[in-house]
């Protein structure tokens, strides 16, 4: 039997090692002084997400990204050669923080840093990034609501609406455990649990 449990715990750190190393999109952006100052979001190549507010945040917010978005995000990374070349503006703008764009695969890493880009397939990247991390911030926003501020869910309520009919949710379908349970605890207002109904209802039967 020793050599059983010996095969699979090489078994389990082997997919672990080959999770570490599996081809990994990486953004962050830092601008002091705006909210949040700094964000980062990666994207690994089985659509697994991960959101920090902080470089060192060891709780990050994650979910999951469909293959088809997954594919486009590593499809637009592919265009830019990996990040291998400049994209800053030869044209002076108002400073928007710093971003960073990086592809990890295993021991290779390439990275590029701007401010401001005028390069059609690294804009388009970057609204799929922040709108990563407008999803994520979204989401930890109604957590907190739901938690602590149960007056204060059908303002997130009403933002994640918002965000949703702009289409700027990515993978809607991680906040319905959340808004199931808001529509179905009494302790929430009543138009708070009838609008988190409906928003689920959209997310669940989106308009073709």
């Amino acid at each position: 039997m020793k050599w059983l449990a010996a095969l699979l715990l090489a078994g389990v750190a082997a997919q672990a090692a080959g999770a570490e190393d599996a081809p990994r999109l990486f953004f962050s952006r830092s601008f002091p002084g705006s909210a949040p100052p700094y964000i980062q979001v990666t994207v690994d190549k089985s659509g697994a997400v991960e959101y920090r507010e902080a470089v060192d945040d060891d709780l990050p917010l994650k979910f999951k990204l469909n293959p088809a978005n997954t594919a486009e995000l590593f499809g637009l990374a592919e265009k830019l050669d990996y990040f291998k070349n400049p994209l800053e503006a030869p044209v002076k703008v108002a400073f928007m923080g710093t971003k960073t764009f990086r592809y990890e695969n295993g021991g290779e890493k390439t990275e590029v840093k701007f401010n401001y880009s005028q390069d059609v397939t690294a804009q388009a990247l970057l609204d799929w990034f922040e709108r990563l991390a407008e999803t994520a911030q979204n989401r930890i926003n109604l957590e907190r609501a739901a938690k602590y501020d149960h007056l204060g869910v059908m303002k997130a309520l009403l933002v994640l609406e918002t965000a949703l009919d702009r289409n700027r949710l990515a993978a809607p379908e991680q906040f319905l455990p959340l808004l199931d349970r808001i529509a179905n605890n009494e302790m929430y207002m009543h138009t708070a649990r009838a609008r988190a109904a409906e928003i689920a209802e959209t997310i669940r039967n989106p308009k073709k």
